[in-house]
């Protein structure tokens, strides 16, 4: 009995991939040969027949001439669980075995602890919508648009309302200047065409004079000024009268 519990021990080791030297004698004898040679690639099968008697409780004997062998589970890579079946899921077998390993994951979720509740989506704005600021913060004022350059001014001349003067070869001459531009006039020319009518209606002469324009003149402001407007006195004898029929005018 001593014998073969002694041969068990041997065949284990061998098969453990310990630095052993394994051996077999006669039928008589075995030994087991440990040293500091070179350790063989393998394990190396016993030159006779073999018989394994089982201990308590293992299994049955095989028969003589064959050998049987465990293999050592692997020692369990960390950050890996276990399958059914001894293989380790994620990882690969080392050593002489060749195993595969599969591996399935989901990244980049997150469950929720029970007991508690996600917090509500952010609503998304819609397009072309505007947010008004919070209270207390000021808007800026829109951009301004730039003024359009002012008009030059324009003057436009009322029809002359005539009036009798002291003198026979003056006359009282009202006229209403209104600037319709977008600049105001500043100055200016008004001009007066004179005519000298005789006794029986015949036009002798024309005479024209100026006198300055009643300046400033505002755009779309207007301005009334009455001018008395003579010719010289030997121009009118007795009997002939001053007819003031045109007025002009020039401005800036």
């Amino acid at each position: 009995m001593r014998r073969q519990r002694s041969l068990l021990t041997v065949v284990a080791l061998c098969l453990g991939g310990a630095l052993t030297a394994c051996g077999s004698g006669s039928d008589d004898e075995g030994y087991a040969a440990v040293g500091a040679g070179s350790s063989p690639k393998g394990p190396i099968a016993p030159s006779g027949s073999v018989t394994l008697i089982p201990l308590d409780g293992s299994p049955s004997p095989s028969t003589s001439g064959t050998t049987s062998s465990t293999t050592s589970p692997s020692p369990q890579t960390p950050g890996t669980t276990p399958a059914p079946g001894g293989t380790a899921r994620g990882s690969a077998a080392t050593g002489s075995d060749t195993g595969t390993g599969t591996g399935t994951g989901t990244g980049g979720t997150t469950s929720a602890p029970p007991g508690t509740t996600s917090p509500p989506a952010r609503p998304t704005r819609p397009p072309n919508t505007a947010t008004a600021p919070p209270p207390g913060t000021t808007t800026p004022p829109p951009p301004t648009t730039p003024a359009p350059p002012a008009t030059p001014a324009t003057l436009t001349l009322s029809a002359p309302l005539l009036a009798d003067a002291d003198k026979r070869w003056c006359e009282k001459v009202t006229m209403t200047f209104r600037n319709t531009g977008g600049t105001a006039a500043t100055s200016g020319t008004v001009t007066f065409a004179t005519h000298i009518i005789g006794a029986l209606g015949v036009d002798w002469a024309t005479i024209d004079s100026a006198q300055p324009l009643p300046a400033p003149i505002a755009p779309g402001a207007a301005r009334t000024h009455t001018y008395t407007v003579c010719v010289d006195s030997w121009r009118v004898p007795l009997g002939m009268r001053v007819d003031t029929q045109k007025v002009t005018a020039t401005w800036k």
